[in-house]
């Protein structure tokens, strides 16, 4: 396992992804896998050196958090443009229809209207014929 590249090399004993060397010690340790982060009394953040050498536990982990969270934010800010743009598509695209729709009834409103006063002013019109016997 691991121990055989305790009081070796960082970079010996991180040849194998298991291991987790400690910087403080000089010892080379299986990464406690059940657990998320090693404990401290099998090595401090700071000394501890996984993956790479030239990067400590605790930077490894903030860096992680960053380039998550970062990536997260970014996807949120998409899914809000995104979503943006569709609505505003919906109502560019539903705009002149319903424009169009209330000219269309205006229309309609004015030409019954304008049916109405042409038979008003013709049922006028045969009633003034009647009374002076032009009909």
């Amino acid at each position: 396992g691991c121990h055989q590249y305790t009081n070796r090399t960082c970079e010996e004993c991180l040849k194998n992804v298991t291991c987790l060397w400690c910087a403080s010690s000089g010892r080379c340790v299986e990464y406690p896998v059940r657990r998320i982060l090693p404990p401290a009394d099998l090595c401090e953040l700071r000394s501890a050196r996984w993956g790479v050498c030239w990067v400590n536990f605790e930077a490894l982990i903030i860096a992680m958090s960053v380039v998550g969270g970062t990536i997260l934010i970014m996807l949120g800010v998409c899914c809000c443009c995104c979503c943006c743009k569709t609505k505003s598509k919906k109502q560019v695209l539903e705009g002149p229809d319903k424009d169009e729709e209330r000219a269309a009834r205006e229309r309609e409103r004015r030409r019954v209207r304008q049916e109405e006063r042409r038979a008003e002013m013709k049922s006028r019109h045969d009633e003034i014929r009647r009374k002076y016997g032009t009909v």
